[in-house]
């Protein structure tokens, strides 16, 4: 019997994708435990959910002291027991000792195709309005590995979005994110059920 996958996740505020594992591994779709969820604001809802459904869970701020808030994040997330760390929206570069202390274990989900509308700066609405300022015929929800470069990780899997005729970047943010806990939900019962390994990355 293959071992349930141990996850944490980190989020900076609603964590929709961490929500959506949850709920998944509660209804027995995902052989995984949620070992802890880490935010960088106090104010996050998405702690709000892990303190309802009796989830380990830390606050740990950046701070003036980034090195310092990078080497208690990877002592958390050692701690907790993970073999995996998702981020669910977490808005700030992974550190140098969480990525040695989980090299190609860090899952990230993009919401735009990789790696021409990636990098730094790259992220929500940005994304949106790059994809449909070039023309592009469709975006995707990309699940990629996390690296010292922002977005530059190999990717696991994508996922289309077509751009319709007269998107706004509102509109097709909206059907991009509406996508994005199920795209990370079913990329984790791979990872889960054995049908997905990390040399598999296109």
């Amino acid at each position: 019997m293959t071992p349930r996958l141990k996850l944490a996740f980190l989020a900076s505020r609603n964590g929709s994708a961490f929500r959506a594992a949850v709920e998944a591994a509660g209804a027995g779709r995902l052989a995984a435990d949620i070992v802890l969820l880490v935010s960088n604001s106090p104010k996050a809802p998405a702690l709000d959910f892990a303190r309802e459904r009796g989830i380990s869970h830390r606050v740990i701020t950046t701070g003036t002291d980034p090195d310092t808030a990078d080497r208690e994040l990877a002592e958390a997330l050692v701690a907790s027991g993970a073999d995996w760390v998702v981020l669910s929206g977490y808005l700030r570069r992974i550190g140098p000792a969480v990525l040695a202390q989980f090299p190609d274990r860090i899952l990230n989900i993009h919401p735009g195709p990789l790696p021409a509308f990636g990098g730094e700066g790259m992220y929500g609405r940005r994304v949106h309005e790059a994809v449909i300022a070039a023309g592009a015929p469709q975006s995707e929800v990309t699940i990629h590995l996390v690296d010292g470069e922002y977005d530059h990780g190999r990717v696991l899997g994508r996922w289309p979005v077509p751009v319709e005729a007269g998107d706004t970047p509102e509109a097709l943010e909206q059907r991009v994110t509406a996508l994005e806990p199920e795209v990370m939900t079913r990329t984790l019962i791979d990872l889960a059920e054995g049908r997905l390994e990390p040399s598999q990355a296109s």
